[in-house]
């Protein structure tokens, strides 16, 4: 069962899935109309109101992957913030009322989570052991998402604390591609806060690896080994789409353009991948170089 399966992640991992002969039930508020543009005798579409009603198609569920929640990238208005809270903990709490009705205890809950809950720092690496210090908003929304996930009943439980994904088809990437296809690329603020990120190829197989792999529980960095700066992220993305790495962008007009949200792009932390590592995953895409170029090839 994946809950957001019509967001970035969700698309790319049921897809992978069906290829793979799983059944697999998507969870979403959209239930009436995804189901009419369902094609796969494998795929089941199940609306939060209808989860209530405990469909025999979720009773069976070995695996629940819960990757809802409202987009961060957007004006951090108080109305804005309070959804994004609510779209994160409400699905926790009914998935945990539904795994609490189920004659069998869930074997595995995949949750998603942040890795900017850590806290920004120009030097240090966190990984798993780190504490979630972070002191602004999306810390503590991770936080709080994270305590919701706690809540529901499973034998195993992975929280994936997720950098920015690397994909063609959304999320940060194309918004961060774009200047330089219009040839006003360049470092962001002081280009020495530090970027963390990760293929969507990896993030998909990370999951799958997840589910297989049972030394696999509590926190866990989805994140390539390689941070960069963000200088060094756009000068590889310069020579890798071959346009020029010229033009910053002031610290000054990206808080203007983003409030409270510019933090996103102003702030960084290197997050390192130990748990997967540890577990015996191999990333495809462990350097940047590789990933940006499988991307422009796609």
């Amino acid at each position: 069962m994946i809950s957001g399966g019509t967001g970035l992640i969700g698309k790319a991992l049921y897809r992978a899935w069906l290829e793979q002969g799983h059944e697999v039930i998507i969870l979403s508020r959209s239930g009436t109309k995804l189901r009419a543009k369902k094609t796969h005798p494998h795929v089941h579409v199940v609306s939060w109101s209808e989860l209530e009603n405990h469909p025999p198609s979720c009773r069976g569920a070995d695996v629940v992957v819960n990757l809802a929640g409202e987009t961060i990238s957007q004006r951090w208005t108080v109305t804005a913030k309070n959804r994004i809270v609510a779209s994160r903990i409400v699905p926790a709490r009914r998935l945990a009322e539904w795994a609490e009705q189920q004659p069998r205890k869930l074997p595995l809950l995949i949750n998603a989570s942040g890795s900017s809950g850590y806290g920004s720092s120009e030097t240090e690496v966190f990984d798993e052991k780190s504490p979630l210090a972070g002191q602004d908003f999306l810390s503590d929304v991770i936080r709080q998402w994270e305590a919701a996930a706690d809540a529901i009943p499973a034998e195993r439980r992975v929280k994936l604390r997720i950098a920015p994904v690397l994909s063609n088809d959304g999320g940060v990437f194309p918004l961060m591609r774009l200047p330089y296809k219009l040839g006003f690329g360049g470092r962001v603020g002081s280009g020495r806060q530090p970027f963390s990120w990760i293929h969507i190829d990896d993030m998909v197989r990370l999951i799958d690896y997840a589910v297989q792999e049972p030394a696999l529980s509590g926190p866990v960095n989805a994140s390539a080994p390689e941070a960069v700066t963000n200088d060094e992220f756009g000068r590889k993305l310069g020579a890798v789409y071959r346009r020029p790495h010229w033009f910053p962008a002031p610290a000054w007009a990206i808080k203007l353009a983003l409030g409270e949200m510019s933090m996103l792009i102003l702030e960084g932390q290197r997050v390192y991948p130990a748990a997967a590592l540890n577990a015996g995953f191999a990333f495809r895409y462990g350097k940047l170089g590789d990933a940006l170029r499988a991307l422009r090839d796609e």
